[in-house]
């Protein structure tokens, strides 16, 4: 089984991100479970997603206290929480970021990867400019760093639940995936 946190802040759309991940995974035969973990509900506010991938029917019904893999929307978070706590050693981190941190050596046991997701989703008016909304960027950037879900089946779930600006969502997703970048990448 393999799990995945997400850090973000309100209205970003990490647990929406979790959500359409989950349906990725699904159709391409996974059993999955995504839920929030919220605090203050409001935006601008740390929210966490997690997601649970397997092959077999998953029966835990705890929150993720181990993650194989962790997801971050927002790079402020970084100085505002510990986004490797519990983080098991081989695990991704991925940054919604241009460039890797510039103290990236406290990430020196872990994988390290980066997409500039946000500057993905402001050129294809994602969001507003204050407030770009990253999520299908960094779903697309995720399939990447993890070899799955297919990119079809991430089109898929973004079809299937964001009518809105369709066809954006998907470029976004297919940009980050092949923009991703990493230092053992």
């Amino acid at each position: 089984m393999l799990e995945i946190r997400f850090h973000g802040r309100g209205g970003q759309g990490a647990v929406v991100a979790t959500i359409l991940l989950a349906k990725a995974f699904f159709r391409a035969g996974y059993y999955v479970q995504s839920f929030p973990l919220f605090g203050v509900e409001r935006r601008g506010a740390p929210v966490e997603a997690y997601l649970r991938l397997d092959r077999e029917e998953i029966l835990i019904r705890t929150n993720s206290y181990t993650p194989d893999h962790v997801v971050v929307l927002d790079t402020t978070l970084l100085e505002a929480i510990d986004v490797t706590r519990g983080l098991k050693p081989t695990g991704w981190i991925l940054l919604n970021a241009p460039a890797p941190p510039a103290d990236s050596a406290r990430f020196s046991n872990f994988r390290l990867a980066y997409v500039d997701a946000t500057e993905i989703a402001l050129r294809h008016e994602l969001g507003t400019r204050t407030h770009p909304i990253v999520n299908t960027a960094m779903m697309g950037a995720f399939a990447r760093v993890l070899g799955a879900p297919p990119m079809d089946a991430v089109e898929g779930a973004i079809e299937e639940e964001i009518p809105e600006k369709l066809e954006v969502n998907i470029e976004a997703a297919r940009e980050a995936y092949e923009r991703v970048s990493g230092i053992t990448l």
